[in-house]
């Protein structure tokens, strides 16, 4: 199985620091700065699993969501919503727009490999935490 992340993020701050934490552990990264893109390199790529953030420029995280459950081949691929957005009823509403899981913005450094690693594969081998 693959060892490759990909990073849906526009803010380039909150890219390298998830970026650095995962590749410091053993995954690959690839990163996309917007949905359309992210898309393109999810059917590209076929990663382990999408980190989306919700908030992005033209086509926001619901619609790269959406756009990216259509694809049977990645139907079985984790999408972890990690966003700012954390108003009372904002994780229901991602989870059921189809997200695997959600953490919240800001990351943190110290807890954020668990809370990614609860919804990867669990056959992804030795690699990674």
């Amino acid at each position: 199985m693959s060892n490759t992340l990909l990073i849906i993020e526009d803010n380039e701050q909150n890219y390298y620091l998830m970026s650095f934490l995962l590749e410091k552990n053993g995954f690959e990264v690839i990163g996309a700065g917007d949905g359309r893109s992210g898309i393109e390199k999810a059917l590209q790529y076929r990663p382990m699993a999408i980190l989306l953030d919700i908030q992005l420029p033209e086509m926001d995280g619901y619609a790269v969501l959406a756009e990216l459950k259509k694809h049977a081949e990645l139907e079985k691929v984790p999408i972890i919503a990690v966003t700012s957005y954390a108003m009372m009823g904002d994780r229901e509403k991602i989870l059921a727009a189809g997200a695997t899981g959600y953490i919240e913005k800001p990351i943190d450094p110290n807890t954020f490999l668990a809370d990614i690693t609860q919804y990867l594969p669990k056959d992804r081998g030795n690699k990674g935490i």
